[in-house]
This record gives structure tokens, sequence and C-alpha cells, in this order.
């Protein structure tokens, strides 16, 4: 009788199992491999998150090919697949046109991206600093913008040597040239007005 020895029965699962798992979960939870052998999932973000990320969208409008813009695809949410097995979902990712003429129907997209953007919250900072950061860095992704809602930040960082070196911040309504789009944004048009507090669900 064959028998599985332990080594074999700790073996993690592989990238193609995981993203069977992915696939299946349901609407509004999005799935990414960020460490070996192990599947993080993330619910739909709150406001904070969706009026900064539109905010980023907007500023880059003049780049963006899908905006009717020049030079950029620019894509929210687009499952890419890195090296060592490895998955993540930048909140936008871009790729040169002159580098990516025609974007490939891959999905996961195998092609790496220019330049990735993640909006932090309460939820996923950890990982967007400790796992996304330095695996879009070592993978070669050379532009890496994080942008915290919270504290009306943005950190640019370039991957030098494989390692995301940080080259420029700006803070609530600073006005910032960010590469690689080398072009003034006003920053504080991303920050969310005050918010009313929670307000629970009262029947009519």
């Amino acid at each position: 009788m064959h028998t599985m020895s332990s080594a074999s029965a700790r073996r993690p699962p592989g990238f193609e199992e995981l993203y069977r798992q992915i696939e299946a979960l349901p609407q509004g939870v999005t799935g990414q491999i960020l460490e070996a052998g192990v599947l993080t999932t993330m619910s739909r973000p709150g406001v904070a998150h969706e009026w900064t990320l539109g905010g980023v969208e907007e500023s880059l409008r003049d780049f963006s090919v899908r905006r009717g813009g020049r030079g950029w695809w620019i894509l929210r949410e687009m499952e890419i697949r890195f090296p060592a097995e490895r998955l993540a979902v930048p909140d936008l990712a871009g790729w040169r046109v002159d580098r990516v003429p025609a974007l490939p129907r891959d999905n996961p997209m195998l092609v790496l991206p220019d330049w990735c953007c993640e909006v932090l919250s309460p939820s996923t900072t950890r990982d967007d600093r400790l796992l996304k950061l330095p695996l879009y860095a070592e993978a070669g992704v050379r532009w890496i913008w994080l942008v915290d809602p919270e504290l009306r930040s943005v950190e640019v960082y370039e991957s030098v040597d494989g390692r995301a070196t940080q080259i420029a911040v700006a803070r609530d309504d600073e006005r910032i040239a960010p590469p690689p789009f080398e072009a003034g944004l006003d920053v504080g048009a991303w920050w969310t007005p005050a918010l009313a507090a929670p307000t629970g669900i009262h029947s009519p």
C-alpha cells in the first residue's frame, strides 16, 4: 500500500490549485497569492478608498488611452501573474504603449506593468507595504505608488536593483510631478471630503 510521506502531506498548494479557489470566490471578494501557497482574500473597499482611487484615476486621464489620453494603458484591478507563482491585483496598473502596443487578452495578465498604484485601506495596509511593494520591485515593476487616504499622502517608489526605493512623498494639498508621468498633479483632490458618522439601516 502506498503511503504519503509527511513532507508530501505538508506540501503547500500550487498556483493552479489556488487560482481555482480564486475563481470560485463569491462576487465582490478578490483573491491574491502574495506568498507561496497562501491564498489571501479581501472584500470590496470602503468609501474613502473608492473616492481616492477614482481621484488618482481621474488625475491620469490625459495619459490613459482608455480615457482618451495617450501613452499608457491604465487598468483598474487587473489580475497579474508575477514570478514565483504569485498573483496580485493592483488597484491601478499601467503599461507603456510604446512597450506594449496592444494589450494581451490573457487573464491573469502575464505581461508585467511598468507602474502599479495601491490605495491603502486599514485592512490591506500591511499586505500592500510588506508583501506587494517588494513583490512589485523584485519583479521589475519600475514605479510603485502607495496612496494613503487616512494620512492624505502619496509615496513614490522606484525599483532599483530589485528593491523599492522611495524617491518622493506628497501630503495634504501639495502638488507633485511623480514619475513615470512627470505631470503636475494636485493630490489634494484625491482625499475624501468629510464623511458623516455611519448610520444604521432603518426600516421605512
